[in-house]
């Protein structure tokens, strides 16, 4: 069974977890220069999540950044390689999303990028349309934006 945690930015296991998440993409882009705009940091986030098994292995997390009254942005969605189809990824996505509701957030954006077909099939999945770039991915050739209304 998978448990998701509300935990600080500077958690042990969300620190792992994004540092896993640097490292994959750094080996699909190809380089450390895939990330337009502002890194996420303690500082912007409203809320970050952690899931784990039973036996309080980390699998995956997610977080959220404000953008507006009414929207939010995903951060940081991770699941490790061996957690992933499990469902960790729909249980984390559907907690932000209730958080998002929770906080009065309507909308819920994300970027993706062109080297991560894995991560657009699931957002696609899951409801996300894709959207002309938004933000500081404007001009970006290697953002794909999403967005979901929460109705």
């Amino acid at each position: 069974m998978t448990t998701i945690e509300e935990r600080p930015w500077d958690d042990p296991a969300g620190i792992a977890l994004r540092t896993a998440q640097r490292a994959e993409l750094d080996q699909r882009y190809g380089s450390d220069d895939h990330e337009p705009g502002t890194p996420p940091s303690a500082a912007d986030i409203d809320l970050f999540l952690v899931a784990f098994d039973d036996d309080g292995r980390a699998l995956g997390c997610g977080a959220l950044r404000r953008l507006d009254d009414v929207s939010a942005e995903v951060k940081r969605m991770y699941v490790t390689p061996a957690s992933r189809g499990s469902g960790t990824a729909t249980a984390l996505l559907r907690a932000l999303e209730e958080a998002a509701r929770s906080r009065g957030w309507t909308t819920l954006r994300l970027e993706t990028g062109p080297a991560q077909p894995d991560a657009i099939r699931f957002y696609e999945r899951e409801g996300y349309r894709e959207i002309p770039l938004f933000g500081p991915y404007v001009g970006s050739d290697l953002s794909v934006c999403y967005e979901r209304a929460l109705v």
